[in-house]
């Protein structure tokens, strides 16, 4: 994808990713010049334009930091997040919820997903679906479902719960009834699971869902 790039655009093009990957906005031009052990800040301006004229960014002279990655076919480039993949819900054990804190040695999988996924959203964790208990709400067996950490949540919405007494994990829609719980699953040959709210604990609730192929 860089071919035909000199060392020193490539290493502008890496330095550009990096930036903005940690600081979430693009670099300045003496940011640039620091950042790539460049003479001046013309040297980098003069690489700049070359960057841009090959495609890979774009510029707004007029605005300080307006530089944008962008996609072979010259789109703006979307950024991307790592998400811990958990696992299985399912039956069997709690799901281990991460916290703001969890590490890449916590778990043995990540997916990359778009903010426009994620909501922005941090405190975020995805699960892989068993069964077809939530089908009619597209979400099947194998699909990846992206949930966000919390341990509350209102009627209607769609989460991941830890049944204590039955030592267990299910993803169904959430409703109070009273002093009991109705977690309904999304299937009509499916009827509902009521239990005591003491049973029952919010693990998660659902962002988004990533439909198996």
């Amino acid at each position: 994808m860089t071919d035909g790039l000199s060392e020193k655009q490539q290493g502008i093009l890496q330095f550009l990713e990096d930036f903005i990957a940690e600081h979430d906005y693009p670099p300045s031009i003496r940011d640039i010049q620091h950042g790539c052990d460049i003479s001046s800040t013309s040297v980098v301006d003069y690489n700049l334009k070359r960057l841009e004229e090959r495609g890979f960014i774009r510029r707004d002279r007029e605005v300080s930091r307006a530089i944008e990655l962008l996609t072979p076919h010259g789109e703006r480039r979307r950024r991307t997040v790592p998400v811990p993949l958990l696992g299985k819900i399912a039956a069997g054990s709690p799901i281990p919820t991460p916290p703001d804190t969890l590490t890449p040695g916590a778990y043995d999988e990540t997916i990359e997903l778009t903010e426009e996924q994620t909501g922005g959203r941090t405190n975020i964790f995805a699960l892989r679906v068993e069964g077809t208990s939530m089908i009619d709400a597209l979400i099947n067996d194998g699909d990846i479902v992206v949930l966000e950490a919390t341990h509350s949540c209102d009627d209607g919405e769609m989460v991941a719960v830890w049944l204590r007494d039955e030592n267990e994990t299910t993803l169904k829609k959430f409703f109070h009834e009273g002093e009991r719980i109705r977690l309904q699953p999304m299937n009509a040959t499916m009827g509902p699971i009521y239990t005591r709210a003491a049973n029952v604990e919010v693990q998660g609730r659902v962002v988004t869902a990533i439909r198996s192929l």
